[in-house]
């Protein structure tokens, strides 16, 4: 393997979905030490003065590019972003990173206002003596998978549409943080979890999940909302991990949402809530173990 050249895997990785997987697998076929070009900022911040919401945190980005065996190189876009096509390859990938090769999806635009395209990108790498690896569009139900559509599949609470386009379960490792002990009352205890400002929210409601600790997987119910029967004004995601009674306080546990069970409803007491924890409990284990537990 080359060890001084780099193979750059090229795109705006927001999501690390099954398209953005393609692109990062073709940047290993070279043969160089395999990278993906990271934003500090998202290309749309720059752009438009807004970015559209995260649906991966830096630690499960991290995690993923580890399982991938590929390296990390981040830049801030506003640097870039009114180069020239020719200025980012020519200063950018080869002065700057050392490229010997690149990866890219077939509808990558690049340079001041997307004035690249594919064709500049192939003809500007010939030029200056880089690998080109293309990767065709990967779709689901006959659309192009794509951030926003993943967006939209989580804020409509459709967890099994999200993770066919992005290859896994979606998932969140924020920090755990102290509750109000409710759920251990009632003989449930929970881990509670905030979603910061500029992160997707799923659909509010129940959902089935779960938690790896360990190495081992648990099944999981997770609330995402404002828990209407208790009354807490701000929105939390509250997960009872089932058969585990460990301490996870201050940790960045990760919880993937497997399904939507039902909507946030206010119950007339905690005796009736405790009643129906215990059922959606008995579906998440149904669900867990028809989907994690069979294929593990």
């Amino acid at each position: 393997m080359n060890e001084y050249k780099k193979s750059i895997a090229l795109g705006t990785f927001d999501g690390f979905h099954l398209g953005h997987q393609k692109v990062i697998e073709l940047s290993k076929k070279s043969g160089y030490m395999p990278y993906v070009l990271l934003f500090s900022v998202h290309p749309l911040k720059c752009i438009k003065g807004e970015a559209p919401p995260e649906i991966l945190t830096d630690g499960l980005r991290k995690s993923l590019l580890g399982e991938m065996n590929v390296g990390a190189l981040e830049i801030d876009f506003s640097e870039i972003m009114h180069l020239s096509p020719e200025s980012f390859v020519r200063d950018i990938l080869v002065g700057r990173f050392s490229a010997g090769a690149v990866s890219c999806g077939e509808n990558y635009t690049f340079g001041d206002n997307g004035s690249g395209n594919v064709e500049v990108l192939r003809r500007l790498c010939r030029k200056y003596g880089i690998e080109l690896y293309v990767a065709p569009m990967v779709e689901f139900d006959g659309i192009e998978i794509s951030s926003t559509r993943i967006r939209e599949a989580i804020r409509s609470g459709d967890m099994q549409t999200a993770a066919k386009m992005l290859g896994r379960p979606f998932s969140y490792d924020f920090t755990v943080v102290a509750g109000d002990r409710r759920g251990h009352l009632l003989g449930f205890p929970t881990i509670n979890q905030f979603f910061p400002d500029g992160f997707v929210q799923p659909k509010h409601g129940v959902y089935a999940s779960y938690v790896e600790i360990g190495g081992k997987a648990y099944p999981a119910v997770t609330n995402f909302g404002r828990r209407p029967t208790i009354g807490t004004p701000s929105v939390r995601s509250e997960t009872c991990i089932l058969g585990f009674s460990g301490d996870l306080y201050g940790t960045d546990t990760e919880v993937r949402l497997l399904e939507f069970l039902r909507a946030e409803k206010k119950f007339d007491g905690l005796s009736s809530l405790s009643a129906q924890i215990k059922a959606d409990s008995e579906s998440a284990v149904k669900i867990f173990e028809n989907t994690i537990a069979k294929n593990a």
